[in-house]
């Protein structure tokens, strides 16, 4: 039988925070809002500030995309223009608490290639070994999509990843793609926790 205390995990060395793309144009009022995409930026900033409290590293993606890029609709992509480089909407959250040594990645600047996960075409995998990182606590949005790309890619590399299941927000472009995600990324191994279940 699963206890509570079964399911608390604990925040060490080796261990850091990836949060994805919670930048403006995906919250709401941004030119590719997510429902509720705003909720996730406070349970984050309790994780910062745990993480902080164990001077743990920090890492951030974001979508810094050409005037160009390949997924927006003006390109015959599927998304409106979004996250362009330097804008305001590409920024992120102005309430997300980010400390003053957090490592950004920039994702998906090259205007003829899509990426959705953090390690596509980026040195986060680099970064990441460089500082002895072996298991991520992944948030941010949007789960069915950059969440979930960022995650399996993480699996795949030999990372350990627990989901922080109350810092991500979906879409659902299909009804129902963010319990959908949720159920595989888990499959994946990934382990979801929420922070009521992380000390």
């Amino acid at each position: 039988m699963t206890t509570n205390d079964d399911r608390l995990v604990s925040v060490h060395r080796g261990d850091a925070l990836l949060i994805v793309d919670v930048q403006n144009d995906f919250l709401p009022g941004g030119a590719l809002a997510i429902p509720h995409g705003d909720h996730v930026v406070g349970v984050l900033n309790g994780y910062l500030e745990l993480f902080a409290s164990r001077k743990l590293p920090v890492f951030a993606t974001r979508d810094w995309h050409p005037a160009d890029h390949c997924s927006f609709l003006q390109q015959r992509g599927p998304w409106p223009a979004h996250c362009i480089a330097g804008s305001l909407g590409a920024d992120f959250a102005d309430e997300l608490q980010l400390p003053e040594n957090v490592t950004v990645i920039s994702k998906a600047t090259d205007p003829t290639a899509d990426a959705y996960s953090g390690f596509d075409g980026t040195d986060l995998e680099r970064r990441l070994r460089e500082a002895g990182i072996q298991r991520l606590f992944i948030g941010g949005l949007a789960t069915e999509f950059c969440v979930q790309a960022t995650v399996e890619n993480a699996l795949r590399r030999g990372f350990a990843v627990i989901l922080l299941i109350d810092a991500i927000c979906a879409i659902n472009v299909q009804s129902g793609g963010g319990d959908k995600a949720i159920r595989r990324m888990v499959e994946q191994g990934a382990v979801p926790r929420r922070s009521t279940e992380i000390r």
